[in-house]
């Protein structure tokens, strides 16, 4: 499988879109634990190395399609200037124009994209919106990308794009892992909602030896061979699946 990356794109003086997955845990208003931040530092110093402008799109909790204030992807700021060493730009309403005024090397961070319905929707003019805001489109976010949405699938298909440095490296790991294994393969699948991972489930019981399921999703299945959960998370309604 061959796939763009950073390397295929001529960046200078571009403005660069970077879905990035930054949804952290954040305790006492600071972020944490800054792994997620730490592993996106290489594709947005690559990006500025070409001459290019990264504005980061991301999504921060689930405020299911309004601005909810404790979701705001600005208590990531200081987290992400101390891992990048250097000023981020926060931007509530992005333009085009307002991108195109700041400093060539500027890094710019967009308000949560899940504060409007029409992320989670794949809205069309979500997407061409997105798309008037860049040149390139980069997703590094392999977390958030079996979503289907306006910052991962909607726009990718408008611009130019590209896989930064982790999606490249996840992408690879699976080809190597599923193309040509060395058997016997084990995968193991994690997170807290078995609705949105049916598709990937399905597809791996067909090329693994065994499939470990962990996380709240392992409450789901617990529940549908008839264990008790409590008060766990559990998607009830999944059960017949």
């Amino acid at each position: 499988m061959r796939w763009k990356t950073l390397d295929d794109m001529e960046m200078g003086g571009k403005t660069v879109l970077v879905r990035v997955d930054i949804n952290v845990p954040v305790q006492d208003g600071r972020v944490s634990d800054d792994t997620r931040i730490q592993r996106i530092v290489p594709t947005i110093r690559d990006i500025l190395a070409k001459g290019g402008k990264p504005v980061l799109l991301a999504h921060f909790g689930r405020p299911k399609g309004k601005p909810v204030p404790e979701m705001s992807l600005r208590v990531t700021l200081p987290a992400l200037e101390a891992a990048l060493g250097r000023p981020v730009t926060f931007v509530e309403t992005p333009s085009r124009a307002g991108l195109d005024a700041l400093p060539a090397d500027a890094v710019v961070l967009v308000e949560n994209t899940r504060f409007t319905p029409m992320e989670e929707a794949n809205d069309p003019q979500m997407a061409q919106f997105l798309a008037g805001l860049g040149d390139i489109y980069c997703n590094d976010a392999f977390s958030a990308a079996h979503r289907a949405h306006a910052s991962t699938e909607g726009v990718a298909r408008l611009l130019p794009s590209c896989a930064g440095r982790l999606m490249a490296a996840e992408l690879a790991a699976l080809e190597a892992a599923l193309g040509r294994p060395t058997r016997p393969v084990v995968a193991v699948v994690g997170g807290a909602k078995i609705s949105t991972k049916l598709d990937l489930l399905a597809n791996l019981t067909r090329k693994v030896d065994q499939l470990i399921i962990g996380g709240g999703m392992a409450n789901t299945f617990l529940a549908a061979q008839g264990h008790g959960v409590g008060t766990s998370l559990c998607e009830h309604d999944l059960a017949e699946t």
